[in-house]
């Protein structure tokens, strides 16, 4: 189901490109899987825990969403976002259950060389996240992912 846009409203000043480009939908195309991933850290996870939801990195917040990515997209996350960061952990986030408790807050939208990448307008709800596992550091300086689908 595609948004094919939306109101200024419903976006970010640093999103509001996205907002009116007709590649943004609220769905992925083709038969995606139901998890998307976060990478956060421990710190944030646990603050999580307490809370109830995830507010948002601080590049989160100056960005205006919730930056997720899909099993495909993760692992090059990490490497350019995260590298040779400790304490990490890997969130897997249901997007049915999102969908469920945060109507709407799910958008796919191009980024890195114009694919599509999962966002999250609003604090990412405890509920929607299913399962965390640690991130560690190989002793390659890459970190280690658990088997994801």
């Amino acid at each position: 189901m595609s948004s094919g846009g939306r109101s200024g409203a419903e976006c970010s000043d640093r999103a509001r490109a996205a907002c009116d480009d007709p590649r943004v939908t609220t769905a992925p195309s083709g038969g995606a899987a139901a998890v998307v991933f976060k990478i956060a850290t421990r710190a944030e996870w646990d603050a999580t825990r307490r809370t109830g939801a995830f507010p948002g990195s601080a590049a989160d917040v100056r960005d205006g969403f919730i930056h997720l990515s899909d099993a495909s997209q993760v692992r090059a996350t990490a490497e350019r976002h995260f590298a040779g960061m400790r304490d990490l952990v890997l969130l897997d986030v249901d997007m049915a259950v999102l969908a469920s408790v945060a109507p709407g807050a799910l958008r796919w939208e191009p980024s890195r060389g114009g694919a599509l990448f999962p966002h999250v307008y609003g604090p990412l709800p405890l509920a929607a996240i299913v399962r965390a596992r640690a991130l560690p550091l190989g002793a390659d300086g890459v970190h280690v992912f658990p088997e994801i689908t």
